[in-house]
């Protein structure tokens, strides 16, 4: 039905989440109205996302570089560390401005039906950096799931021997919502009102 490079750019424009059909022609539409200029922009735009970003080897978030702007930052509190699962949560709670300590990102949650154990994401990274620093208080921000609550359960557990404060952020969040989908005052009462994890 569509020319072959126009299907090609809604094939891929479908790969991403919550494309459906219609919303890739849409997408695939504007792109044949962009001039040259715009559209060379936008395609240099793609590419150097997967040249020029990486991880930040501290807290493992998205950065140009070795390291992000936050774990540059010498003004920022390292004695709180904030447990987050993915790299998108840390710049949803750095928009709220009332944070002003470092990161943790695991890149995943413990789900052993999926085959995702705890070796497999960023839980002994967590551990050496509380070796390296003086952590006073881990902040768990994880989703309310199962796997959310496995991953919490583990970490306060491993973390038992060390004299260091465990908390999570405050309930009230729907079941299996992900962290981008709650509004900022829920996320800001969330972080504010964070109790300790028993």
């Amino acid at each position: 039905m569509y020319p072959s490079v126009i299907k090609k750019i809604i094939d891929n424009f479908k790969d991403f989440p919550g494309i459906g059909d219609k919303s890739a022609e849409r997408l695939t539409f504007s792109l044949i109205n962009f001039d040259k200029d715009k559209l060379q922009s936008f395609a240099d735009a793609i590419i150097e996302v997967k040249e020029k970003i990486g991880r930040c080897r501290i807290c493992g978030s998205i950065c140009e570089g070795e390291l992000c702007s936050i774990c540059q930052n010498e003004s920022r509190n390292r004695k709180n560390i904030f447990v987050v699962e993915k790299p998108k949560d840390v710049f949803l709670f750095e928009k709220l401005g009332i944070y002003d300590g470092v990161y943790h990102v695991l890149g995943g949650l413990i789900s052993p039906l999926d085959g995702i154990n705890p070796e497999d994401i960023a839980i002994d990274a967590l551990v050496d950096r509380i070796n390296k620093n003086e952590a006073k208080e881990i902040i768990l921000a994880l989703k309310p799931t199962i796997e959310g609550e496995t991953t919490m359960q583990y970490i306060k557990k491993i973390l038992e021997p060390y004299e260091i404060k465990v908390t999570k952020i405050a309930t009230g969040i729907p079941i299996g919502t992900d962290m981008e989908y709650i509004d900022t005052m829920t996320l800001e009462m969330a972080l504010e009102q964070r109790k300790d994890f028993t």
